[in-house]
């Protein structure tokens, strides 16, 4: 549930510029999105964190033939949320924050590896 939570909040934070300056959204109770600054956005990403480590430990516990998918869910959106975290608010604000292409190809290499050989 941990790890759902994370990946819900990675993707609000994620399109937070279309939710709220398009949609009149905001999935985040209690923050004023139109007063959204880095302190504002470092709150939602201590969240996230405790979020993501309760996940990992999850994922470790659940059998091995169910294992790899979900764990390959937590390395992309762990990549996207570390990107998030070096991404100032205001930039947050105005664009989608992606992962190219490319370095998605590299995390379901380097993910499978690490699950064929255990390395979780």
């Amino acid at each position: 549930m941990r790890l759902g939570s994370a990946f819900q909040k990675i993707n609000f934070l994620r399109d937070l510029h279309a939710d709220f300056e398009g949609l009149g959204r905001s999935y985040f109770p209690g923050i004023d999105l139109s007063k959204f600054d880095d302190e504002t956005k470092q709150k939602i990403e201590d969240d996230i964190a405790l979020d993501f480590a309760d996940g990992l430990e999850g994922i470790k516990m659940l059998p091995r033939g169910a294992r790899f998918g979900v764990y390959m869910a937590y390395v992309y959106f762990h990549k996207l949320f570390l990107k998030i975290k070096r991404t100032r608010s205001s930039r947050i604000m105005k664009e989608r924050i992606r992962i190219p292409n490319r370095t998605k190809y590299k995390l379901l290499f380097t993910s499978y590896l690490k699950h064929q050989f255990n390395l979780l």
